[in-house]
């Protein structure tokens, strides 16, 4: 993971399911790329927001040693628009999980609002049964995640 579109985990239970929450600033630059008057936060980006969070808990069940990469969006239903200002929270729970991957079913809110459904699957690459070989070093979960990753367990109460 090179760019994280999480600030934070609320709640994480190991092999189960996350909440995960992105602050939305008006200084973010993407925000006004699709219509500069009307900033709003793309699609694809809480889609990526609900990968991290959700890719982040596949990985931990495993205890990172497996590459995790997003294999399918099986399902993105969208109900409201992000705004600067508000605050993203990420859902994400374990539907199933085994030796090839994993399926999880997310909500997004902002408060109690419904601001998206989102179902994933993530592959763990090295189970693959195609026989594509893939560098050695886990390129998903890197020194620099892994890093990031022991700060926010020293700053939260959430052990990871």
């Amino acid at each position: 993971m090179r760019w994280i579109w999480i600030d934070k985990f609320t709640e994480f239970t190991p092999r189960t399911s996350a909440t995960a929450i992105k602050n939305v600033s008006l200084a973010e630059e993407h925000l006004h790329d699709l219509y500069p008057a009307f900033p709003i936060v793309p699609h694809s980006l809480i889609v990526e927001g609900m990968a991290q969070t959700a890719g982040i808990l596949v990985g931990e069940a495993r205890n990172f040693e497996e590459k995790v990469i997003l294999a399918k969006i099986g399902k993105a239903t969208f109900h409201r628009l992000v705004r600067p200002g508000e605050t993203i929270i990420f859902n994400a729970k374990i539907e199933q999980l085994n030796e090839q991957g994993a399926s999880i079913s997310g909500t997004v809110n902002v408060g109690t609002d419904l601001v998206a459904e989102i179902e994933l699957m993530f592959s763990h690459i090295d189970q693959n049964m195609a026989g594509i070989e893939f560098p050695e070093h886990n390129f998903v979960f890197t020194e620099q995640f892994t890093e990031l990753l022991k700060t926010y367990r020293l700053s939260s109460s959430i052990t990871l």
